[in-house]
């Protein structure tokens, strides 16, 4: 084949270390349009981007050129950095390691993309946490619950 034709959506999940709620609503927008350009600067597509106080969603469609692993790299460093710099937290903000990562078919982006973006009424109803674990059963990946969070130190 002289092409590569591909359609990968990929879900991610990811905490701020020790799940502290340290994003706050007047950078939370910004932050998502950091990211956001850090996903279209990487060579993919974004389709939604949002979150809570101490996590965020992202549903990208994947340039096949880069591994998921080395976008999530990127995006946390990146962010990391850029939330140091300009300060918004008192000491130093980091992402706890590791990721969530699932994938989707075409005819499913759009309703993943609302629960993406309507993340606060849905936290209304469930913890992070078990979102989380629902997700991990619903795409039934193997876990051990003592190590799905780093604990809180």
């Amino acid at each position: 084949m002289a092409n590569s034709y591909t359609q990968l959506y990929n879900h991610f999940v990811f905490a701020v270390q020790n799940r502290l709620s340290l994003i706050r609503d007047n950078w939370q927008t910004a932050l998502y349009k950091y990211m956001n350009g850090i996903i279209e600067q990487q060579g993919h597509k974004p389709f939604a981007i949002n979150g809570m106080p101490d996590h965020v969603h992202v549903l990208v469609s994947m340039n096949p050129k880069q591994a998921p692993s080395d976008l999530m790299y990127n995006i946390k460093r990146s962010s990391s950095l850029w939330i140091n710099e300009n300060k918004f937290v008192a000491g130093k903000f980091s992402w706890q390691e590791g990721f969530g990562a699932f994938s989707y078919g075409k005819s499913q982006i759009p309703d993943i993309s609302r629960y993406i973006d309507n993340q606060q009424k849905h936290h209304q109803k469930q913890t992070f946490y078990d979102e989380y674990l629902a997700f991990l059963k619903a795409f039934d990946i193997e876990f051990d619950e003592r190590y799905i969070f780093k604990p809180i130190d």
